[in-house]
């Protein structure tokens, strides 16, 4: 396979947008907050326009310090926005115990994933492990915001800490577990589809989306199992 991936202009990347208009749309004539959907996806223009440019230079760079120092942003970042649907002053006491649980799910499946799996030479190499740093943070940080607000509604509701805490780790899973199900049945994973889109032999893309698919699993329950074994503490002893 030989096709390049095609690039797409300003004014096609624009016509994407129609569909999120159209949600905007009905968000705002059903009475709901459709500005937080608004915020969000100009935020992602933002963040992702300018984290373009950043790894463009990054990459150029080749600096083992850089890439460190943008995982360690990638890990403060992911781990507050995990715990965005708590309350502040709850927030600031689970922080530091969501920055280990993410640290401990995705940092062991990224270092087997690079170093093991793909031996990256270096060992830092941006391209690589920028990106799939990105996945497995992303992963994590998601499993554990599904946990932490289903622990919260549990306990809430007088269900031991025990129970919700099985029950917690159950909902964090359901979208991982859910893409693994769907994998090649209904929906080609977004690695797989971009390495198709640039040329790459699906029997290869295949494989790596597999590993991602395995990392994805891995990072999303290590981080959920050691986020809800971490707050038990802060749980376990509240009167509900």
């Amino acid at each position: 396979m030989t096709n390049s991936i095609q690039t797409i202009s300003l004014v096609n990347l624009g016509l994407s947008f129609l569909p999120a208009l159209f949600v905007l749309i009905v968000l705002k004539r059903w009475s709901l907050n459709y500005k937080t959907s608004l915020y969000a996806i100009s935020r992602m223009l933002v963040q992702l326009l300018l984290i373009g440019y950043l790894l463009a230079y990054i990459f150029e760079l080749d600096s083992a310090c850089i890439v460190i120092g943008v995982l360690a942003v990638m890990v403060i970042a992911s781990s507050w926005i995990a715990l965005r649907t708590v309350l502040q002053e709850r927030r600031r006491s689970l922080y530091k115990k969501a920055v280990f649980a993410v640290l401990f799910g995705s940092g062991f499946t990224l270092l087997l994933i690079t170093q093991l799996v793909l031996q990256l030479q270096p060992w830092y190499l941006p391209t690589h492990m920028i990106p799939l740093a990105g996945m497995a943070f992303a992963a994590a940080m998601n499993s554990i915001a599904l946990a932490v607000e289903r622990l919260e509604s549990e306990c809430a509701n007088g269900v031991a800490y025990s129970s919700a805490r099985g029950i917690a780790l159950r909902a964090s899973m359901i979208p991982v577990v859910n893409s693994l199900f769907a994998a090649g049945l209904v929906s080609l994973p977004g690695m797989m589809t971009g390495q198709i889109l640039s040329g790459v032999s699906p029997l290869i893309a295949v494989r790596y989306q597999v590993m991602i698919m395995a990392m994805l699993f891995g990072a999303s329950g290590l981080a959920s199992a050691c986020f809800l074994s971490l707050v038990k503490a802060d749980y376990s002893a509240e009167k509900v």
